[in-house]
C-alpha cells in the first residue's frame, strides 16, 4: 500500500494490485505537502498548506481523519520524527520548527524553534548511530542550505550542503535512513551526496576515545593485577611457593616469640668480695701507681 497527496488537498490509499484507489480522504482544502508513517500505531501523518496536519489511521474505513491540528497560521511543508517518534518536528513556510508532542495530542505544537531565515522545504533524520541523533535534524531551506540543527538544547550545528540560490525540496539518508550519505535534491535537478562523517566526525572521535578509554572495573582489575606481581617479585623464587611461605611464616614466628618472651635483666659483675677485709680507704697523699715505675730508679 502507498499513498498520495495532490494540490487539492486530497489523500489517496493506493493498493499496487489494482487500478484504483482504495480509499479517499480530503479533509484538507490546499495542497498536501509530506507525509509520515507511524509503524507502532499503522498512522499516516500529513502537512498541509492549509496550515494544519492530520492522522489518519489506515486500518480504519472512516473518511475522517483520526486527528486534526489546529489552524497553525502558517503553511507546513515537511514533518520528520525524533525521540524514537514520541516527538514530531515540522517545518514552515516562515522559517520556524514547530514541535509536536504525541503524548499531548495534535490538537497544536508544544514549542516553536525559529532561526531559519526563508521556509523549511525538507527535513530529515540523521542515522541513530550517532549520539545526538535523538535531537538532532537536517534542513533543507528555499535559500539553497542544508543544515544540521540541534533542538534540545537549540543550536545551529553548521552547513552540511551548498545548492546555491536553488531551493532544497527533498532529503534522504541511504541505507534505509542509517547510512553514511545524504542526499539532498533541489531546483537545479542536481542531487548531491554529502558523506556525514565530516560532518559528525567530532562526535565520531568522542566515541571512540570513550570506547578506548578503560573502564573503572578495568582499571581496578589492572591495579590489583599490579600489586600481585609486585608481591611475587618480592618473595624468594628458589624453593618455590610452599618454601617461600614457610620462611616467611617461621620468620614472624619468631619475630612474634621474641615480642611476647619476657627479657631479663643483665646484672654487671662485681666479682668475690672479701667480706673480712672490710673497706680500704686512700690515703691523703697515696697514689696508685704501677710498680714497674720505680724498678729504674
Amino acid at each position: 500500500m502507498f499513498c498520495t497527496g495532490d494540490d487539492d488537498g486530497v489523500i489517496k490509499l493506493w493498493d499496487p494490485r489494482k487500478s484504483q484507489e482504495i480509499r479517499r480522504h480530503s479533509h484538507h482544502f490546499d495542497f498536501i505537502s509530506d507525509f509520515l508513517w507511524l509503524g507502532d500505531k499503522k498512522q499516516l501523518i500529513s502537512t498541509s498548506g492549509d496550515g494544519t496536519l492530520s492522522v489518519i489511521d489506515v486500518r480504519g474505513k472512516k473518511p475522517e481523519p483520526f486527528a486534526q491540528s489546529e489552524d497553525q497560521e502558517d503553511e507546513l511543508l515537511s514533518i520528520v520524527a525524533i525521540k524514537n517518534e514520541s516527538k514530531v518536528v515540522v517545518g514552515t513556510q516562515l522559517g520556524i520548527l514547530s514541535i509536536f508532542n504525541r503524548n499531548q495530542g495534535w490538537g497544536d505544537c508544544v514549542d516553536r524553534v525559529p532561526g531559519h531565515p526563508q521556509s523549511i522545504d525538507a527535513l530529515c533524520a540523521i542515522p541513530s548511530s550517532y549520539p545526538s541523533s535523538h535531537s538532532t535534524i537536517l534542513t533543507g531551506s528555499s535559500d539553497g542550505l542544508l543544515r544540521a540543527v540541534q533542538l534540545f538544547p537549540t543550536k545551529l550545528l553548521g552547513v552540511v550542503a551548498d545548492h546555491g540560490s536553488f531551493p532544497i525540496e527533498r532529503l534522504a539518508v541511504d541505507q534505509n535512513g542509517e547510512g553514511r550519505w545524504v542526499g539532498s535534491a533541489g531546483h537545479e535537478d542536481t542531487l548531491k551526496m554529502t558523506d556525514l562523517k565530516d560532518v559528525f566526525e567530532d562526535e565520531n572521535s568522542d566515541d571512540d576515545e570513550n570506547a578506548n578509554a578503560p573502564s573503572d572495573e578495568e582499571a581496578s582489575a589492572d591495579r590489583e593485577g599490579v600489586e600481585v606481581e609486585n608481591t611475587q617479585a618480592q618473595a624468594p623464587s628458589d624453593g618455590g611457593e610452599d618454601d617461600a611461605l614457610s620462611v616467611i611464616d617461621a620468620a614472624s614466628g619468631d619475630e612474634s616469640q621474641d615480642s611476647e618472651a619476657p627479657k631479663e635483666k643483665k646484672r654487671k659483675w662485681k666479682g668475690n668480695k672479701d667480706e673480712l677485709a672490710g673497706k680500704k680507704k686512700k690515703g691523703r697523699n697515696e697514689i696508685d701507681a704501677d710498680p714497674s715505675f720505680f724498678s729504674g730508679l
